[in-house]
């Protein structure tokens, strides 16, 4: 029987296993895995054969956006130069994290949001992509426009999950305040008297929107079907928050304490894939490799670097002996299609969406060989 797309002499990773293999592809569709050498198809030379990455948030395309401070880049083509290195990582799914919420850096950052989500919305109308991308929408609860710009960014089909994250020195992702203060020293003026200001100012929206904006946000979402995420949750009381307003999602959380409950809760929990590659959190945090290890992590994503949710996968089997590849690989594709509600993609299974990623091994780290999507080739 011939296929549309075929494969064989491929090293096929499945959800629970790894085996030498061909697979059969019919209209986007995996229609046949079988064991063993078959002879129809492109011959992958033995390389790996794996799900196209699924990518919940990254915050790259704000980067081609503004590649300087003060520099904005045409929005479209931002939005393909990113499109590019995403397919070229093995990603076939992202949801774009575009942050609402205007600040001190960017006070009129309602313009911005449309710009990016106007492009993300023209571009997948054109069928200009390679990947599937969808909008993951940041919201920064003592921002006071955040609750305008979620309305007018929400109820859309493109839009499919939001965050709900509150920045303030002194707690959640910063509760170290030398931490805070080192990580936005160039927001803060030079001198200690206005550095003393941003913060007050900081701490000032934080009692007068945050807990507000949150209420409105979480209720919405639920109106409109969207995935909801925490941010930074690092306390047990902050995790039962997530849990009342509706929460599927705990992203980063910075404690054990915090990852435990979230867990406990049934929530799935997701961390940065550079935190694994790096051995440890770039604020300070716990490391996702001892989530790993404790049973605490369900979900990668890129965050801020592309590459490196593939990178993780293939570096955490390595690490810790009690994981293999395949299970590995479902923290960067299974996993996350289930969290975010996509249940076509994701996995290596007949009637699945055919998207996967042929995957070498050079010298232990892994290079992309080929994307497809749906079973059309788009790296």
């Amino acid at each position: 029987m011939s296929h549309e797309v075929a494969f064989h002499n491929a090293r096929i990773v499945t959800a629970n296993a790894v085996f030498e293999g061909s697979l059969a592809i019919d209209e986007g569709l995996i229609v046949d895995i079988q064991e063993g050498h078959g002879q129809a198809g492109i011959d992958l030379d033995g390389d790996y054969l794996i799900p196209g990455l699924v990518e919940l948030h990254t915050d790259h395309l704000e980067n081609h956006y503004r590649p300087r401070p003060g520099v904005f880049w045409d929005p479209m083509a931002a939005l393909q130069a990113h499109d590019g290195q995403i397919a070229a990582s093995g990603i076939t799914t992202v949801f774009d994290a575009v942050r609402i919420g205007s600040d001190i850096d960017l006070p009129d950052m309602g313009v911005h949001v449309g710009r990016l989500v106007d492009a993300i919305r023209t571009a997948r109308d054109d069928d200009r992509l390679r990947v599937d991308h969808l909008i993951h929408l940041r919201c920064e609860l003592p921002s006071h426009d955040v609750l305008e710009h979620f309305e007018a960014y929400a109820n859309h089909p493109v839009t499919r999950m939001a965050s709900v994250m509150d920045h303030t020195p002194g707690q959640r992702q910063f509760t170290s305040m030398e931490a805070y203060k080192q990580f936005y020293k160039t927001k803060m003026g030079s001198t200690p008297e206005e550095a003393e200001g941003y913060l007050n100012d900081r701490l000032a929206e934080q009692i007068k929107y945050s807990a507000v904006h949150r209420q409105a946000i979480s209720r919405r979402a639920a109106e409109l079907g969207l995935v909801l995420a925490s941010h930074d949750d690092a306390t047990i009381a902050q995790v039962e928050e997530s849990v009342r307003d509706g929460v599927r999602i705990a992203e980063f959380p910075t404690t054990l304490e915090a990852a435990a409950a979230s867990h406990d809760a049934g929530l799935a929990i997701l961390m940065g894939a550079p935190n694994v590659v790096r051995g440890k959190s770039h604020s300070g945090n716990i490391s996702a490799t001892d989530l790993v290890r404790a049973g605490l992590l369900d979900v990668l994503s890129s965050d801020y670097v592309p590459f490196a949710l593939l990178q993780a996968a293939f570096v955490l089997p390595e690490r810790i002996d009690s994981i293999t590849l395949p299970q590995a690989l479902k923290t960067v594709t299974l996993n996350p299609a289930h969290a975010a509600g996509l249940d076509d993609r994701g996995e290596i299974a007949i009637g699945k969406r055919a998207d996967l990623v042929r995957v070498q091994l050079i010298r232990g780290m892994p290079v992309v060989r080929g994307v497809w999507r749906q079973g059309k080739r788009v790296s």
